[in-house]
């Protein structure tokens, strides 16, 4: 992907003997080795982001963009079904071998209850919408704890890529095709085009990164701005002529705010918003330095041999480095590994790009000649067989499992019933039920978004976690839920009883938002979104609000409730709303269902460490309030499992399956605390 045309003139001061081959930037490829590296090493020993992603970004624009800009100069055609077929049959075989190696380490290393959200990522790693299925999931990029992270995470990059590979083609189709109407030149059409697109994009990514950064980082519309300034820098390069001092500056400038960008920046709250501008320009000051000549240049490092031949299966190893990390530290159940842990995965991991490269890439890459296209078609979709047809199967076989645990549930798995007076108990010999990784995001029940409903939410922060049921014009009353994943759980509880009595819910959630948070400095919005909350629910004046109403704390044994809430629940109650506050349940230093499965149940038994007395006295007005407790941890003990059924699915969320063996408890408990 290197052996493009280079700008520079082909004098003996500017090209050393190691640029010999017309074209070919060897310090290009060697900056993508560096690249890499620093991604991984960054993930496996920092546990930040080191900007290494961006120059990937950037160089893979400028290297795309120089090529259709010589072929819409020259007059050639654009020839885009070929192009696309080039690349994806380039790019799918060694994903596709990664996806496979990755789902038959999960099955080996990874615990059962993660498998669906696992497999269900593949399929989008596969068709390059990773990105926006994690953006969708406000998935924390920058989370300490990799042992959770979906091994596929890292395919969002790819799959920006790969949708910029399908657009920019169509953008220069369209470059020409305006230059030819309208008789202009086509460089000049091209840096309008992509100057407005550069435009756009930057001003939409800072805005979405202030006001949602989780979605933001993962967004394909707040990174088009990146590929396009790697345009606009091929459209540049042939105008740039610094002499060979500059050049030799430029180069090493550009490396040492490469190298030290992850640690100034503070990616975790600014990016991809302005402040990716640090690693675009500074990868810039490295290809416009390209072959000094000079022995003091920074292309004598970056076009040493190993350098450059890592370069070569960087794209592997990229691929490779994150499951390899992510899996490692889910069979060790580890969340961080050390020097030697982490030298052991970078081995492993440029061993196996090794080999993908060796007996994958390069033999398919090859492959030339006049039935070259129809091989690539072949290749296509022979990779993409080769990964859905396993998958599916065994998503299949998975389902016809789950079903088969379902329709015995009531039998098998009662949960929290067992615990209820009367009970016979739970029978025996019978294994647990295995958890899906998606049981807590219990809004899909919910069948409208409030876009469909007419009395929705106007203000735009409530729209994208705004469900409802569909009774919205005969229900007998409306219970409206509001705050963040841990209110969201209870709605397994609640639907039951909204079903027999004919109560409407509607759902106001986001992900890290505990209602009545009025923290100023939060990316995630929570001080607006739960102000938002609160002028809703008294325009809509439901009959009852639940939400959770402490925030339980594993290091400290306590939950307080969040600063705002009393004030909130005020408000709700002044106005004739009946305010219902669910203790929050227990959160623990380590996640319960993951050494239940590795350890046993017993092994991870902890006693319950919150205060016996709730409410607190001083919080008690115009609010009324259910505890659980005894339920999740009955007889002060919290074990992670009872009634043959997960209580939690990680750390701090209860599972689907046992909220919802809680139901019947839940409308008791429920119809004594309201007035109804």
């Amino acid at each position: 992907m290197t052996r493009q045309i280079s700008f520079f003139p082909q004098s003996a001061d500017r090209l050393s003997p190691t640029a010999a081959k017309p074209g070919y930037r060897p310090e290009v490829q060697g900056l993508r080795a560096l690249a890499v590296l620093m991604v991984a090493s960054y993930h496996i020993w920092f546990g930040r982001v080191s900007g290494g992603v961006d120059v990937f970004l950037l160089v893979s624009a400028f290297l795309l963009s120089l090529s259709f800009i010589r072929k819409g100069e020259t007059g050639q055609g654009l020839h885009l079904r070929q192009y696309w077929t080039r690349v994806f049959k380039r790019l799918l075989p060694a994903a596709a071998v990664v996806i496979l190696g990755t789902l038959v380490a999960t099955v080996l290393f990874v615990p059962r209850s993660r498998w669906t959200e696992i497999f269900s990522q593949a399929w989008t790693s596969l068709l390059y919408v990773q990105n926006w299925a994690l953006a969708a999931n406000s998935v924390d990029y920058y989370a300490a704890d990799h042992s959770v992270a979906s091994p596929f995470q890292h395919f969002w990059s790819l799959s920006v890529q790969g949708q910029v590979f399908i657009l920019w083609p169509l953008l220069f189709a369209l470059c020409a095709l305006i230059a030819r109407a309208w008789r202009k030149r086509f460089r000049s059409v091209v840096l309008g085009v992509f100057g407005v697109v550069f435009a756009a994009s930057l001003a939409f990514s800072v805005i979405e990164t202030y006001t949602n950064q989780a979605h933001a980082y993962f967004d394909t519309r707040t990174r088009l701005w990146e590929f396009a300034f790697g345009t606009l820098l091929a459209l540049a390069l042939p105008y740039l002529h610094p002499g060979r001092g500059l050049r030799v500056a430029a180069g090493w400038i550009g490396l040492a705010a490469i190298l030290s960008g992850g640690f100034i920046l503070d990616v975790q709250g600014q990016f991809p918003g302005f402040v990716a501008l640090w690693p675009l320009v500074a990868a810039a000051l490295v290809i416009l330095a390209g072959q000094t000549g000079s022995r003091f240049g920074v292309d004598r490092f970056l076009s040493w041999g190993p350098l450059v031949r890592m370069g070569d299966m960087s794209y592997a190893l990229y691929l490779w480095h994150w499951p390899v990390l992510v899996i490692y530290l889910a069979w060790r159940d580890r969340q961080e590994v050390g020097l030697v842990g982490g030298s052991f995965i970078i081995a492993l991991s440029l061993a196996l790009a090794y080999l993908t490269t060796r007996f994958v890439d390069n033999p398919l890459r090859a492959v030339q000649g006049p039935a070259a296209g129809k091989r690539a078609v072949t290749v296509i979709v022979a990779c993409l067989a080769v990964v859905a047809v396993p998958l599916a199967g065994v998503q299949y076989a998975l389902k016809v499992q789950d079903d088969k645990l379902q329709a015995e549930a009531e039998i098998n798995y009662p949960g929290a019933r067992v615990l209820l007076p009367g009970y016979d108990g739970a029978p025996t010999g019978v294994p647990v039920r295995p958890a899906s990784a998606a049981d807590p995001q219990s809004w899909g029940d919910l069948p409208l978004k409030c876009s469909q409903i007419p009395d929705g939410p106007s203000d735009p922060i409530l729209e994208d976690g705004c469900f409802s049921t569909s009774n919205t014009g005969s229900a007998e009353r409306t219970i409206l839920v509001i705050g963040s994943s841990h209110a969201q759980q209870w709605i397994e509880a609640i639907e039951p009883m909204a079903e027999t009595h004919n109560y409407r819910i509607v759902a106001l959630l986001r992900g890290g938002c505990p209602y009545g948070d009025v923290s100023d400095n939060d990316p995630q919005g929570c001080s607006r979104f739960n102000e938002a909350a609160t002028e809703y629910a008294l325009e809509m004046k439901p009959d009852a609000v639940v939400t959770v109403a402490t925030a339980a704390r594993a290091d400290q044994g306590a939950d307080p409730m969040m600063d705002g809430f009393p004030d909130a629940a005020e408000q709700l109650s002044d106005a004739g709303i009946e305010v219902v506050g669910i203790r929050d349940n227990p959160r623990f230093a380590f996640d319960m269902q993951v050494c239940a499965e590795v350890n046993g149940p017993e092994a991870c038994a902890v006693p319950l460490q919150l205060s016996p007395v709730f409410p607190p006295a001083e919080y008690a007005g115009g609010t009324s309030f259910i505890d659980f407790s005894d339920l999740i941890c009955p007889g002060g003990l919290c074990t992670p499992v009872i009634g043959n059924t997960y209580v939690y699915l990680d750390d701090n969320h209860l599972t689907a399956g046992f909220t919802a063996s809680m139901a019947t408890e839940f409308e008791q408990r429920f119809h004594q605390a309201v007035s109804w």
